[in-house]
């Protein structure tokens, strides 16, 4: 196992280890100079390098997504640490512990896919539960929905982050369509199981998590369209209406058009999908940014972009560091008292220049 991990990087201390470089470029100094701005990462999270000097002699000995050896010094810039890097040399893949450098879901894989199935097999529409079967009958797709991450670093940005985050949202389904009885369990756990389907197609997740050609042309919501109408097809009785209801609720479970969706939600199961997906991603995203943000000082984040905001770390608020105590004064030397002088003159005078 690698060390040190991200995570584990200490202030004002030398440190050799490997690291994934999940971003690369080349800037200038105010002289003209070349320097690399990096950003290097493990599992545990990643951290802003710079390399200021010597950069001919390793500016083609590496690219993004290679795994390096880095010597450097960790430092505290603005609020945050800081890398600086002195050497940095490409290492093979096979002298690496791959699983120590890309972030897996907490909960096991396999647990995760069990419960999948349980779900898919509990649906009690035959026509939903077939698509859903048709859908992961397929080796490839069954893989990459397995691995795949969520998102590629707002929320579930991890190997298994899209099995999470739906299996989170089927809870969540089945607590509030308890509450509302108008709502159809089986439409909207269909929808839940679906709607970020594209992003095993999207998304690009072999080293550092990324969008592949095919996300960037398509997009994974019409991708999703793409793979339910083929599989709803050779369903023999797949009824046209009910899948124009599953199409709706993927089309529109961003909930509105300046996010993404084709479509704005039009019925109870496609209003709640895009809820409940909403409220699922942010509170991920939020409770990540408090446990990833590598401010030294302060009881608030970094700038979150995605959520436009900075989040409060209530337990650092709640429970605040004890502020530094000034050291006690020192207490003055005693002067010697004054010997009775014979001259009222020279007493009144001792006692003007104390």
């Amino acid at each position: 196992m690698k060390s040190p991990f991200v995570s584990e990087l200490q202030a004002n201390s030398d440190i050799t280890a490997l690291f994934l470089v999940q971003a690369k470029d080349v800037r200038q100094k105010k002289s003209g100079e070349p320097y690399l701005s990096l950003t290097l990462g493990d599992r545990s999270g990643d951290i802003d390098a710079k390399m200021w000097d010597n950069v001919e002699e390793v500016l083609d000995g590496f690219e993004r997504d290679d795994f390096v050896k880095v010597r450097g010094r960790v430092q505290i810039f603005q609020n945050k640490p800081q890398l600086t890097v002195h050497r940095i040399q490409k290492v093979e893949d096979r002298e690496v512990d791959l699983g120590d450098f890309f972030p897996v879901s907490a909960r096991g894989l396999d647990t995760m896919w069990a419960e999948l199935e349980t779900l898919i097999e509990g649906l009690s529409n035959p026509h939903l539960k077939a698509l859903l079967q048709a859908l992961f009958a397929d080796a490839e797709t069954a893989r990459k929905f397995r691995i795949a991450p969520a998102a590629k670093s707002i929320h579930h940005a991890w190997l298994g982050g899209l099995l999470e985050h739906v299996l989170s949202l089927a809870h969540l389904a089945r607590l509030t369509a308890a509450h509302y009885p108008e709502v159809d369990l089986d439409l909207l756990l269909t929808g839940v199981v679906l709607h970020d389907i594209g992003k095993i197609h999207e998304l690009s997740y072999d080293r550092s998590f990324s969008y592949s050609t095919e996300g960037q042309l398509l997009g994974h919501i019409t991708i999703a369209i793409r793979m339910i109408d083929d599989k709803a097809r050779t369903i023999d009785g797949f009824p046209p209406r009910l899948r124009l209801l599953v199409e709706h609720m993927i089309l529109s479970h961003h909930g509105e058009l300046l996010y993404g969706s084709p479509k704005t939600p039009m019925f109870l199961e496609a209003l709640l999908l895009h809820h409940l997906d909403n409220l699922d991603s942010k509170m991920e995203a939020m409770r990540q940014h408090v446990k990833r943000d590598r401010s030294v000082a302060g009881e608030w984040t970094a700038f979150l972009p995605a959520m436009e905001r900075s989040i409060l770390k209530k337990d650092r608020f709640l429970n605040p560091e004890p502020e530094p105590q000034a050291p006690p004064a020192p207490k003055p030397t005693p002067q010697p008292s004054a010997k009775p002088s014979a001259s009222p003159f020279a007493d009144k005078l001792k006692q003007a220049l104390v």
